[in-house]
């Protein structure tokens, strides 16, 4: 007995007529990544006389003066936003004194590229002690060993002034002190620097992730951080960090690392009344390049989709060590 054929259903919603070719695709995009919304951080380092290859991160480098304004002078033709500076000095000491002398490498970089570029892109300095503490911690220790807040607050306000003299437009305040943002933006104002920003790194997590970053910056770190960076387990922490922050004058937030806490920075951008950044750390960009050189994944299409889903969940900015390579995919 012949069976009757019932009709298929027909779909009422046929999302993939928006799937069907690229242009179509490109057409209806929801999220879009822009060279200007992308920071480039860079490490340059006294005492070397070419550039330093980072071994835990293929691809980076120790700068000299000399390429680290090749760079620049790159990444502006592409048309990134700004470049992050890191400074990696010769000699460190307990007070990281290095890091307000203005003839310290850090400033001397940053008025350098001040005086050549600044009209051209962002000159960003990260304000910080641990890349000049013999230590290797982001403050001044106290008799026990502890990191003492308040004492780093009046290290901060000094080395904030001496970065704001050699030019850098953006401080970025990555130590996680409480008060810094108050503290500095005082000590900013009362010297004049009206227009000196602060981007406060507010949701900054005691992250695996940073591990490739210790040999960037040649870090001298005995022990851990976890007493001022935050518990990665902590999400409403992340928050209450951001509003202090805010509540303190930042011009900017930012959330770091950014892909393993995009619950906390989709947050962030949900309640924050100033631009959120979010900073792509060593850790995440030193795992798709081992994964790539494997061959495990394909690498341009990882470092793309990876950027695009920091900037869908909320990134204003990203800071991305591939930034000038995606800013010239996307030109």
């Amino acid at each position: 007995m012949e069976q009757t054929k019932r009709p298929v259903a027909v779909p009422v919603d046929r999302p993939r007529r928006l799937r069907t070719t690229e242009p179509m695709r490109r057409l209806v995009r929801e999220t879009r990544i822009h060279a200007s919304q992308l920071v480039l951080p860079m490490f340059v380092a006294e005492g070397i006389s070419q550039p330093r290859p980072i071994s835990a991160m293929p691809g980076q480098v120790q700068h000299t003066l000399d390429s680290l304004a090749r760079a620049v002078e790159e990444s502006i033709d592409a048309g990134v936003g700004g470049v992050m500076l890191f400074g990696v000095p010769e000699n460190k000491d307990a007070e990281g004194t290095q890091a307000s002398d203005p003839d310290g490498i850090l400033n001397r970089a940053t008025r350098f590229l001040a005086d050549r570029f600044g009209d051209a892109t962002v000159v960003q300095t990260d304000l910080c002690l641990d890349e000049f503490t013999d230590h290797g911690h982001c403050g001044v220790l106290d008799s026990r060993g502890r990191v003492d807040n308040d004492a780093t607050l009046r290290r901060f306000n000094e080395i904030a002034l001496a970065q704001a003299a050699a030019g850098s437009q953006l401080l970025g305040m990555s130590g996680m002190m409480d008060g810094q943002v108050a503290s500095a933006r005082a000590a900013l104002d009362a010297a004049g620097y009206f227009d000196t920003a602060i981007l406060a790194y507010s949701a900054k997590y005691a992250s695996a992730l940073f591990g490739p970053f210790r040999e960037a910056v040649d870090s001298s770190l005995k022990g851990h951080r976890r007493s001022y960076q935050q518990d990665p387990a902590n999400r409403r922490e992340g928050l209450r960090e951001a509003l202090l922050d805010l509540a303190e004058g930042a011009d900017v937030v930012m959330v770091k690392p950014a892909t393993w806490y995009m619950d906390v920075l989709a947050e962030v951008k949900q309640l924050s009344r100033v631009p959120v950044w979010a900073y792509q750390v060593s850790g995440e960009y030193s795992m798709i390049e081992a994964a790539a050189a494997n061959g495990w994944i394909e690498r341009e299409r990882a470092i793309v989709e990876s950027v695009t889903s920091i900037v869908r969940a909320g990134a204003d900015t990203v800071l991305t060590y591939w930034a000038t390579e995606i800013a010239r995919e996307l030109r």
